[in-house]
This record gives structure tokens, sequence and C-alpha cells, in this order.
């Protein structure tokens, strides 16, 4: 299938492998550098990227917090509207956590984060990752069995699934949510991937439907609520890394790749169904 959003570049130019997409309310559009160091932000209908952190390698999730942003990595570090920071979370020796990659924000604004037992960049030896839900006063580690290489994290229209990409078995996992927002430990394999395709970056529609970014197979494959495959988007780069909806209507759609010799790059584009809401995260 071609692109259905009609895809343009946004930015592109001097980055590495561009990654952790969020679209504001409002329109504004942040990214990461996860090899190149940074996030980045471009202004509602502007070209001009700001440069909001500097350096910080490795940002795999970033998602929007009531004062400012969240962004993953060694730890989960928040960064207020004022340009301060705060540490969040730091990785919990107990739990074997080496650092965290993708975020989402669940409808009590509570953080499900994605944490590594490994370092993938490193080059070591695979380890089983964890689904980590962080409130206000606690932290519990939920998903656990059979995921590997955390990646990109939904949550279902109606909010009592939670899908998260496991990297590593090139499958989407999913596991029941209880009504307060708790996580259950039992998962299950949603889909796998198409031949040829991986998995790593997630958003929902308000239809229900799963967006992929399949990272080696160059496009993005929609899943529908039944797990089944919906449509196969081909041939958008030699590497999607993830994608994002947002803006005033829920329709704007940008997608982070890297675009072989031209290196990392974010795509704009729009979307006959808008994406599912994510509030902004209170912890």
């Amino acid at each position: 299938m071609s692109d259905p959003f009609g895809l343009e570049p946004l930015a592109s130019g001097g980055y590495g492998l561009t990654e952790a997409p969020r679209i504001g309310r409002d329109g504004t559009v942040w990214f990461s550098d996860v090899t190149g160091g940074g996030v980045h932000r471009i202004a509602p209908g502007g070209e001009e990227v700001e440069v909001v952190l500097e350096r910080r390698r490795g940002i795999g999730g970033l998602v929007l917090h009531r004062d400012g942003i969240v962004v993953s990595g060694r730890d989960l570090l928040q960064i207020r509207a004022d340009g301060s920071q705060h540490v969040l979370f730091a990785p919990d020796e107990e739990l074997g956590i080496t650092g965290f990659n993708d975020l989402h924000v669940d409808r009590n604004g509570w953080l499900l984060a994605g944490a590594l037992r490994f370092r993938p960049m490193a080059g070591e030896e695979p380890q089983a990752g964890r689904l980590v839900v962080i409130g206000p006063r606690f932290v519990a580690a939920a998903v656990e069995d059979g995921l590997t290489w955390p990646n990109g994290i939904g949550l279902a229209p109606d909010g009592r699934t939670a899908y998260v990409c496991d990297h590593q078995h090139h499958r989407v996992l999913a596991t029941a949510v209880d009504r307060d927002g708790a996580l259950h430990h039992e998962v299950r394999t949603f889909a796998q991937a198409p031949e040829g395709h991986g998995v790593d970056g997630l958003a929902v529609d308000a239809e229900g439907g799963i967006w992929v970014a399949t990272a080696h197979g160059g496009g993005l494959v929609r899943f529908a609520p039944d797990g089944t495959v919906d449509r196969v988007v081909e041939g958008l780069a030699p590497f999607v890394a993830s994608l994002a909806f947002g803006g005033p209507d829920g329709r704007d759609v940008v997608v982070c790749a890297v675009r072989g010799e031209e290196g990392g790059a974010v795509l704009r584009g729009r979307s006959d169904v808008p994406g599912l809401p994510t509030p902004p995260c209170l912890v």
C-alpha cells in the first residue's frame, strides 16, 4: 500500500536515528536523536528546529508532562517548561534496570516505561525487559514474562488493554488493564510482524487500530483490534523508527525514519482517522 498520510519532510540533515516523536495539541512537534543526542522541537506551522536538550543520547521515548516533557535514557528525566531538570526515576539495581526506552501515559496520567535490562547499543546479550508503571507515589513492574526489548507502548480506546512492542522478537504483546489502571502480569502475543518487517514505535488511532513502525521493514503496519493485519505501508525509508498522532484535531501525523545517506528525518502528514488522545503525565 502507498503512503496514506501524504508524508513530506519536516526536518532532516545532520541527524542520526530520529526517534520519540510527539505532537502537542497546539501542533508543536517534538523528537529526539538517539545516536546524535538531544531533544528537538518545531513550533506549530513552523520549520525551524529548536534544540531543547543537548547531547543526551539514547532517548527512545518522550511524553508530554503538565510541566514540560519527560524523556527516557539512562533515567527518566523531566525537562520543565522553564528549562530546569528533574530526575523522576533512576534505574533500580534490584530490578536490574539499565535504562529506559519508549514511554506512554495512561488515563490516570501515570507513566508507562519500557525498562531495559541490557544495553542493546553496546551489543550486550539480550535480557528480559519489563514494562514499568510509575505513579505519583509508587513504582510497579508489570509486564515481565515474554518481553525482551520493550519498544512502542499504547493503550486501546477503552483503556482496558495495553500494547507493547517486543523489538527482539518482532511481535506486539498485549495485557489487560484494571479499572484503576493496574496492568496484569500475564501477557499474550497480540500480533506478529509480517515477514520481512520488525516492530519499533507504536501509536493507536481512534478506531482502535494499532499502527507500528516496522524498523528495517521500511514502513508501517496497521493491526486491527483483533490483531489481524489491516494495512501494510512499505517503501517509506530504509528504516522507520516511530510515529505519532496529534495536533488540534488529532489528525496530524509525524514519522521518524532514517533515509540512507541523508540520515535521520522527521516526516509530517495528515490522517483521515485521528489518533487516540494521550493525556499529559502527572507524575
